[in-house]
């Protein structure tokens, strides 16, 4: 089923360059520092204390790889007034790399998510550390906001007389609406994966395992400039239904259905981006549940415009037991929208689970929407997963690898041989 919206592009190239404007970074990153500053003040604190890594980044508009993700050993101060501070393990480096961060800048002073063991006081050290940073910003008597935080650090902060608050809405409030700079990289990251599923819908043919299709995604998408490919679901046959959310050594064979779900990012910014294929000709179930699924979300996709509630979209899809499941806890994950950015999940989450949002669609959004239905026969499942851009009027799919139809791959007469 094709979607009554136009299929978007991604003008720039995955490189700056001195002849092309492209995509303009220094803007990108005075543009993200303005509007976590502004949710800040909105929020009535005098500032955020940021561990989510790509919270971090997308104060300071810096990076240090994908190994400090959960060492909590990289934050940042965002204050309601003023330039932001970073705490970075290679200060040095920093400074050159990141001129613009350099003179606010300093060593972090972390447990190591508790690998120090209490009695070196390193929580008591992290909390002085902070509460010089807010004296020197005139916010000490200001609530703090904090995104993520180690037990002990917290009641180390509390001690020293610093009131705390969760500071995540804050963020998650200025990473809704995303910038022009922001939207061609999540664009630009999207036809990566474009480029990926072409490959992959090549190499299914009987005997090939799920795990030498995550090979080839990884392959592809780091040879094209993946910043990281945090996940490649691959998924054939009876693995499929239900949703086993990962992959394994499986042969694949005539009949399968196989789809898989590539997340990676370009410059941080993310995909979640499902596509379903078939291994042989499709038989009768196969197409009725790819259909089907494809109803869905097109349907979800009508229904995205500026107005909208997350509630009003998620009423276009199946109740879980229609689909074969007990209640939309289990289902949760296969009728649903979330957010893409920096991060995997953010604003909006659209979902039958969670009701009463009320959280309305707003122009500059970016999402996914996914839906799942398995084959009668029990030969396999459909997945399909849209990427989408909440325009003025509509909104624009971002997804361009074709998902109109079920496409046969690896056996002579395919679509794909």
């Amino acid at each position: 089923m094709k979607y009554n919206r136009p299929h978007a592009t991604a003008p720039w190239g995955t490189m700056a360059k001195d002849w092309e404007h492209g995509i303009d970074y220094p803007r990108m990153v005075r543009e993200r520092f303005q509007r976590a500053q502004h949710a800040v003040k909105a929020a009535g604190l005098g500032a955020v204390l940021c561990f989510n890594v790509d919270n971090v980044r997308y104060v300071t508009g810096t990076h240090i790889g994908e190994w400090v993700r959960d060492k909590f050993d990289r934050y940042c101060l965002c204050p309601r007034d003023g330039q932001p501070y970073l705490w970075d393990p290679a200060p040095p480096a920093k400074r050159i790399s990141s001129p613009w961060i350099a003179e606010h800048l300093a060593a972090p002073i972390s447990t190591l998510q508790g690998a120090l063991p209490p009695g070196v006081g390193a929580e008591q050290a992290f909390a002085r550390q902070i509460r010089k940073m807010l004296v020197h910003y005139g916010i000490e008597r200001e609530p703090l906001g904090i995104d993520l935080l180690e037990l002990p650090m917290l009641r180390a902060l509390e001690k020293e007389g610093i009131e705390v608050v969760d500071g995540q809405q804050a963020m998650l409030d200025a990473r809704e609406i995303k910038t022009a700079q922001e939207i061609e990289c999540l664009k630009v990251a999207a036809a990566m994966v474009d480029a990926t599923y072409y490959d992959i819908c090549k190499a299914i043919r009987p005997g090939v395992r799920e795990n030498e299709l995550v090979a080839i995604a990884n392959d592809r998408l780091f040879r094209l400039g993946s910043e990281r490919v945090e996940c490649v679901n691959s998924v054939a046959g009876p693995r499929g239904t239900p949703h086993s959310h990962t992959f394994s050594d499986r042969i694949i064979q005539p009949g399968d259905m196989v789809y898989l779900d590539i997340m990676h990012s370009f410059n941080g910014y993310r995909t979640c981006y499902y596509r379903t294929f078939v291994c042989g000709e499709p038989n009768k179930h196969q197409i009725e549940a790819y259909e089907t699924a494809s109803k869905w979300i097109s349907a979800s996709i009508d229904a995205i415009r500026p107005g909208a509630t997350v509630e009003e979209v998620a009423s276009v899809w199946p109740a879980a037991e229609e689909f074969g499941y007990h209640d939309e806890d289990e289902a949760f994950l296969l009728q649903y929208g979330h957010g893409i950015g920096l991060s995997l999940w953010e604003r909006p989450i659209i979902s039958r689970r969670f009701s009463g949002q009320s959280t309305v669609l707003k122009e500059g959004m970016v999402f996914a929407v996914e839906t799942w239905k398995g084959a009668a026969d029990g030969s396999g499942a459909a997945r399909i997963e849209e990427e989408v851009v909440v325009t003025k009027d509509g909104c624009e799919v971002i997804t361009n690898f074709p998902s109109d139809r079920l496409i046969s791959c690896g056996l002579p007469g395919c679509d794909v041989f």
